[in-house]
């Protein structure tokens, strides 16, 4: 739960941030944050969970 909800602040932050500086207007940025929410609730959403859990962990188990 805590690196989803760290993910999901860190992308709207990016979202915001591309707002701001007119890389993206409102009205793209409302499509995308509704897509995600409907990817989220599709058959999709355990699989790329999965997948996202296995980038932090193999992130996190890089020792420099």
């Amino acid at each position: 739960m805590a690196i989803s909800l760290s993910v999901v602040l860190l992308l709207a932050i990016v979202l915001i941030v591309l707002m701001r500086g007119g890389s993206i207007k409102a009205g793209p940025a409302i499509v995308a944050v509704l897509f995600g929410f409907f990817l989220a609730s599709t058959g999709m959403a355990p699989a790329i969970n999965n997948f996202l859990n296995s980038v932090a962990d193999s992130i996190s188990a890089i020792n420099f």
